[in-house]
């Protein structure tokens, strides 16, 4: 029975991240991926990491998204991965006068906490982004905001937790979790029994079924996103793309039973969701659904030319440019929106990272390296008291 100290169960970007930081610690790690590498989520989201800036007094969102963009830069710049990481900025597009009223005084409450954000006209949005629609009122400018290849980005925290000493096992799917008198962990993988002192839950939508092996509830819930694609294209896009979140701040719809910031409720479409970038290799990439789909990565075709007629809105040049692939993933999103990241209280020495929505990606490192730092230490870091487990997940009567 392969015995380590920490067992940490998930290739995403989160499991990867913590694996490579309790590594860095000294820390004897395997890490247990069912598939590949970022074969789910952190292998198939768009690939922008959204940042704002630490603000005055910085918050959960401040830590995971700033400290998240310091780690892929690290993770580029000083350990020599390339993982097409470029701080390319963001442009949120404004759609009517409404949402410009609404961003204005969005970017006068932000600028006052210490955030780097700007409003920008539509005259001076083109003047950075050339094909941006000049019918448009014009867009919330965020400097700080970056992006990078999903896969590689994964792989690279994959890579460096090994060159730390962890070891990265992929096709170990688990079976089953039980813990032993002492409080210690066996965990079935495929025939083969591991043994291991603590546990990291990082399996993002599927976190709730290894919560059921240990006869405890996870609150997240899978939630389908889609995207599209266009063939290689000379440089059309030069920040990433996303719209004004005015909807967010609105009534959805949505039931007590689903969690927050869906575009769906059931087969009902009730907001609109955009975002997207042009990758380094010259794909112009789109998404924005979010819908409770039970793990289904059927392509709904409706769905993606509603996504697309939202772009040709933003960059009217895109109407004459088809799809050339479509795709989706599963995202985990928690019941009540805040990530579950910390400790899990029913049981000795589990912990757990998920529960980062659509935004698993850009938060994802730094949710990890959290973890860890917890891990190490042994005391939680005071910001992780926004994401505590004991808030929601509860014991299986």
């Amino acid at each position: 029975m392969p015995e380590s100290e920490i067992l940490v169960i998930g290739g995403g970007i989160a499991g990867t991240s913590t694996a490579y930081h309790l590594a860095m610690g000294g820390h004897n790690v395997v890490l247990l991926e069912r598939g590949e590498i970022a074969s789910e989520a952190s292998g198939v989201n768009a690939g922008n990491i959204g940042a704002i800036g630490w603000g005055d007094s910085p918050n959960l969102q401040s830590h995971l998204t700033m400290g998240s963009l310091e780690l892929f830069k690290s993770l580029q710049l000083d350990l020599g991965f390339d993982i097409k990481f470029r701080n390319s900025g963001c442009i949120q597009a404004i759609q009517t006068e409404q949402e410009y009223d609404f961003i204005r005084d969005r970017v006068l409450s932000l600028r006052s906490r210490g955030y780097s954000v700007e409003l920008l006209t539509n005259r001076e949005t083109r003047s950075i982004e050339p094909d941006f629609s000049p019918e448009l009122p014009g867009c919330m400018y965020i400097s700080l905001r970056a992006q990078a290849d999903p896969r590689k980005a994964t792989m690279a925290f994959a890579s460096a937790a090994a060159q730390q000493g962890a070891r990265i096992l992929t096709h170990h799917e688990v079976t089953g979790i039980t813990v032993l008198d002492d409080g210690t962990y066996q965990v079935a993988v495929s025939g083969e029994d591991f043994h291991a002192e603590k546990v990291v839950l990082a399996t993002g939508a599927w976190c709730g079924q290894l919560g059921e092996m240990l006869g405890i509830r996870i609150p997240i819930v899978p939630v389908r996103g889609q995207m599209w694609a266009t063939s290689v294209l000379p440089p059309r896009v030069f920040h990433t793309l996303s719209e004004s979140p005015l909807q967010w701040h609105q009534e959805q719809g949505n039931s007590s039973e689903l969690p927050p910031e869906l575009t769906h409720n059931g087969e009902t479409r009730t907001t609109r969701h955009l975002y997207g970038r042009q990758t380094q290799a010259g794909e112009i990439i789109f998404g924005g659904d979010r819908q409770v789909s039970d793990y289904d990565l059927n392509i709904d075709a409706e769905g993606i030319e509603v996504n697309r007629g939202q772009a040709v809105e933003v960059m009217p040049f895109l109407k004459d440019v088809p799809i050339s692939r479509t795709w989706a993933g599963t995202m985990p999103f928690s019941l009540d929106g805040p990530p579950i990241i910390g400790k899990i209280p029913q049981r000795e020495n589990l912990y757990i990272v998920s529960g980062m929505a659509s935004s698993g990606f850009g938060r994802g490192p730094m949710a990890g390296k959290l973890l860890a730092d917890y891990i190490h230490s042994g005391h939680r870091p005071q910001v992780l008291a926004e994401s505590d487990p004991a808030r929601c997940v509860t014991s299986i009567e």
